[in-house]
């Protein structure tokens, strides 16, 4: 049975690190850290599981830190790695390691699809020792020359399944037969299956599984409500939950009901916003910016946003269009509830959906509460907060790529363009379920 440490005090962590910590008022581990950080840091391959929100990202960050720190890396060549499946994800890690990274004196590197090319190759050109990457953009640039990964030493895939469902495992596949054949694997995620067995076999060498919050829909900061709707109601309904006060993410099926649905909801008086796989990756950045500093309350969202987007004070996320897989549930579900914090999971479901949603929530282990509501019901009101929307209609100034700039040698794109990361090499990579990250 392995050890689990109460308190980071207790973890063997660089001391740089422990006061790092304090620094941001984080003073003691969640569970998953609890019970992973102790063969994380002995140098062991970790499987870990836990909900998304549930501290993960500092389960394998603090490790792969600690171990890492006092060394230098050589151009082109860094130390460790953290492979994601979103341009989204790849930033939120990037920025929820910078302050430890700095504390230890650690280069970081986020190399996605979407952005300059260049800009990225020279970044891991100056030396750095972590880099945080999607697949393709990393193919495109160890193809070109401008990284090896001969020295990682420590390798983390996040959100493994996602990657799989994505058609990203040829590309994952390849990137871990290049890493230092010895070095430490850690693999976590919220769900393990797809392809991840396969991986899990072939590169992890005898892994310590950790299973944190294995039912995640049983976490009581996190109430789940399926609201019965008539096709005639739902759009009134809808309307007037967007209307409610604080942060909201709708979730839709699909990209252009969420532009619809967006449009809809700025000629009602609702500041909203759509965020999905169509726009640039600096308009996304952009809105989801728009999103967490108030300007945007409202943020219709296809599954681009389903991983690897945290915002504080987000307490409710409405599904729309209820999703197909309970994985995916879970995924829309983990934006709000983070790391301790309540929230609501709403679902909304018209009567010829009825029976593949109660499928999808007994699949998910979910009990939701169930009602059926009219636009104008208490009921509606008593579980979402909704309110009647001002009815003038607002402009939010839609953030707007930068003007193309001219291409740097071997025709890479200077600007922050909106290649994605399976296009950048003009190689087809399409992924079973196409999306774009």
């Amino acid at each position: 049975m392995t050890t689990v440490i109460p308190s980071f005090a207790l973890t063997g962590l660089a001391p740089a690190l422990l006061t790092a910590l304090t620094a941001q008022g984080i003073n003691e581990p969640f569970p998953i850290q609890t019970a992973t950080l102790p063969d994380s840091l002995a140098g062991r391959d970790v499987l870990g599981r836990g909900r998304t929100g549930s501290g993960k990202t500092l389960a394998f960050g603090l490790p792969l830190l600690s171990r890492t720190a006092g060394r230098k890396a050589r151009p082109g060549r860094p130390l460790a790695l953290v492979l994601v499946p979103t341009r989204e994800l790849a930033q939120q890690v990037t920025t929820a390691l910078a302050p430890y990274a700095r504390a230890v004196g650690l280069r970081c590197a986020t190399v996605v699809g979407g952005l300059s090319l260049q800009r990225q190759a020279d970044a891991l050109r100056a030396g750095a020792e972590v880099v945080v990457a999607t697949p393709g953009r990393l193919h495109d640039l160890i193809n070109r020359g401008d990284a090896r990964l001969d020295q990682v030493e420590i390798t983390v895939l996040d959100e493994a399944d996602q990657m799989a469902d994505m058609g990203f495992l040829p590309q994952v596949t390849k990137l871990l037969e290049q890493v230092a054949p010895q070095g430490q694997r850690m693999l976590f995620s919220a769900t393990l299956d797809g392809g991840v067995d396969r991986l899990v076999r072939r590169f992890l060498s005898s892994p310590v599984t950790h299973s944190v919050d294995p039912g995640t829909a049983t976490v009581t900061a996190m109430t789940h409500h399926v609201l019965h709707v008539d096709a005639l109601d739902k759009p009134d309904a809808l309307t007037r939950i967007a209307a409610r006060e604080g942060r909201t993410i709708l979730f839709m099926g699909t990209k252009h009901r969420a532009d619809r649905l967006a449009r809809q909801l700025l000629a009602k008086g609702v500041r909203a916003a759509a965020l999905h796989g169509g726009k640039s990756q600096p308009q996304r950045t952009r809105i989801l910016e728009q999103f967490r500093n108030g300007q945007v309350t409202a943020l219709v969202a296809t599954d681009v946003a389903a991983r690897g987007i945290h915002v504080d004070g987000l307490d409710m996320v409405v599904n729309v269009d209820p999703p197909t897989e309970a994985k995916d549930y879970l995924h829309r579900g983990g934006r709000t509830a983070r790391a301790g914090e309540s929230g609501t999971v709403v679902t909304l479901v018209l009567p010829e959906q009825r029976r593949d949603v109660s499928r999808l929530m007994a699949t998910a282990g979910i009990r939701p509460e169930s009602v059926q509501v009219r636009s104008d019901d208490a009921a509606l009101v008593r579980v979402t907060g909704a309110r009647e929307p001002s009815g003038v209609p607002v402009t939010i100034v839609a953030p707007q790529a930068p003007a193309p700039r001219a291409r740097a040698a071997g025709g890479a794109s200077t600007d922050g363009g909106a290649r994605p990361a399976h296009r950048a090499s003009g190689r087809s990579r399409r992924p079973r379920r196409p999306r774009t990250v």
